[in-house]
Parts: structure tokens; C-alpha cells; sequence
């Protein structure tokens, strides 16, 4: 029985269907992903099983874009990804520095006041460190780089934390991709892997729908 059920008959949840369709552009599509979630308010992409991929796809060697062994591959990939990252955040911050209030205000259709509330609150219980845990987290990194430029956090300080943050975040999940894609079996069966990633990355979000469960019962 082949995993396509599994996956609700949808064909963009297959890994095997990106690449069919982008190829090694895929990389390429990851950074701009990477760029928009990180910090231009679409909370709504899978910026956390991209890079799981891009490790997976490395290891399994479907990716080769850069001259070189598979570690340079890795070690180029990773540098960008983190760039992409970071770049991402400092425009987000900008936004916030600009135009952060009236966001706020205006609670549209996606962009929610309730998302922004959620995020300052985070911000407020972990400080600047919150910059680098929110990394993990679903919708809070898209909002805090808002939410730090909104407050007027220092930018010394809010670049030195993103940074960090991003680093941790782009070479953690990215590894963990690429070890696993170095199993024979998960490599070779990437369907599986993709449910894998899903399941991971579903737990915050999860966690998250129970505390809103939570908040509206109280």
C-alpha cells in the first residue's frame, strides 16, 4: 500500500512532487520562503519542513548546486539559509518600527490582533531570548521581529539575537534532516519522512490550539 492515502491524495505533500516540479530550484524557492516567513507577516509556510528537506535532500544527494563534497553542499546551504533567515527578520523589524501600530489596529483577515497579542506576550516573558525560542514556534517567529521593532527594542541587541536565533534554528532542523536522510530506509522512502516532519512540526501547533481552547473556556 503506497503512502498516497496517507497523504489525503494531495500532490504538494508528497516531497517527490516538489522536486519533480522544481528540481534543485527548489533551494532557491526555500530562501524566498524562508526570507517572507522570517519577517513580511505570512505566517502561513512551512518554513521548519523546508529545511528539514533541504538536509534530507542533501544527504540523499537529489540536491547539488555548489562545487564541492556533500559537507561544502551542506555548509553553503545552511550559510544561505541563514542569511535568508536573518534578512527576513530585519524586515520585520523595520515594518514594526514603522508601521507596528497601526497593524495592530487595523485586525484584519490574516494578519490578527490576537496573533500580535499572543506574540507580546511571549516577547514579554523571555525578553530578548524570546527572539531565538520563537524560532521554534508557529506564527511567533513571523510576528516577534513586528513585535521587537514595534516596541523599539535596541537594534544592536535585536540583530545579535536573531542572528543567534537563526542560526540555531536553520542548523538544527537542517542537520536533523540531513542525519536522518543518511538512514537508508527514511532515505529511501521520502514519503514517509514527510509524515514524519508533519507530525514534529504539528506539535506546537497543537499545543498552541489547546491554549486557545483554554483561554476561551476561561
Amino acid at each position: 500500500m503506497g503512502i498516497e492515502p496517507l497523504l489525503f491524495g494531495i500532490e504538494f505533500l508528497d516531497l517527490e512532487w516538489w522536486l519533480g516540479h522544481f528540481g534543485e530550484a527548489l533551494f532557491w524557492i526555500s530562501l524566498a520562503v524562508l526570507f517572507v516567513e522570517c519577517g513580511l507577516l505570512f505566517p502561513f509556510l512551512p518554513g521548519d519542513t523546508l529545511l528539514f528537506s533541504i538536509g534530507l535532500f542533501i544527504a540523499t544527494e537529489q540536491i547539488d548546486l555548489f562545487p564541492g563534497g556533500v559537507a561544502t553542499e551542506l555548509t553553503i546551504a545552511m550559510v544561505l539559509m541563514v542569511l535568508a533567515a536573518f534578512a527576513g527578520n530585519v524586515a520585520g523589524y523595520e515594518i514594526g518600527r514603522r508601521i507596528g501600530p497601526p497593524l495592530y489596529e487595523r485586525d484584519g483577515r490574516f494578519l490578527r490582533r490576537k496573533h500580535f497579542d499572543r506574540t507580546h506576550e511571549f516577547f514579554d516573558e523571555h525578553g530578548a531570548v524570546a527572539l531565538v525560542l520563537g524560532r521554534f514556534v508557529a506564527f511567533v517567529r513571523t510576528f516577534i521581529t513586528v513585535v521587537a521593532g514595534a516596541t523599539r527594542m535596541d537594534r544592536g541587541m535585536f540583530f545579535v539575537w536573531s542572528f543567534v536565533g537563526a542560526v540555531l534554528w536553520v542548523v538544527g532542523i537542517t542537520l536533523l534532516g540531513y542525519f536522518l536522510g543518511n538512514i537508508k530506509w527514511l532515505g529511501d522512502n521520502l514519503d514517509f519522512a514527510l509524515l514524519a516532519i508533519l507530525a514534529v512540526f504539528a506539535i506546537p501547533l497543537v499545543i498552541e490550539w489547546r491554549r486557545e481552547l483554554a483561554r476561551s473556556r476561561g
